[in-house]
């Protein structure tokens, strides 16, 4: 690799570890201020926008979390009295997850997290540029996913 394509390499590699950073200082001062993290603000969120509760697995792809880790932030968002399971009528297997009183309430105070700053942000720029953007990520997640050699699942939830 020719010294300029390295210097710009690790600059991009630089900018990948600046994003990941100001997600976990988003994240710690959510937790911080408000006694939640991240991931569970973005249930909170997705489950005041939604008309209806949600089923886990719903959420999960929604907000592209592993099921066992959806379970998780669940189960610690219904310990804080945020949200709570409720069966669906007509199959009693199936769960379903709406928030308390106390969850609508506390959501609606939240301030909205990096992901909705990017988005609108992004929402400023052409399409064009979006999708140049778009491509660069993919590749980028291209690269890493073919460097590594246990592909399993795994989120920072």
């Amino acid at each position: 690799m020719n010294e300029i394509k390295e210097i710009s390499s690790k600059s991009i590699v630089g900018a990948i570890r600046r994003l990941v950073r100001l997600t976990y200082l988003d994240s710690r001062a959510m937790v911080k201020r408000y006694g939640i993290t991240g991931p569970q603000s973005l249930v909170l969120k997705s489950l005041i926008e939604s008309v209806e509760p949600l089923s886990s697995a719903t959420l999960s792809r929604k907000l592209n979390v592993s099921p066992a880790n959806i379970t998780g932030i669940i189960d610690r968002l219904e310990e804080k009295g945020l949200v709570k399971r409720l069966k669906k009528q007509g199959d009693r297997r199936a769960i379903l997850i709406e928030l308390t009183e106390k969850g609508i309430g506390f959501g609606q105070q939240l301030p909205d997290l990096i992901e909705k700053k990017l988005i609108n942000g992004l929402g400023d720029l052409d399409s064009a540029e979006i999708d140049r953007i778009y491509m660069a990520f993919n590749k980028i997640i291209q690269i890493i996913e073919g460097a590594t050699e246990d592909t399993t699942e795994t989120s920072y939830y």
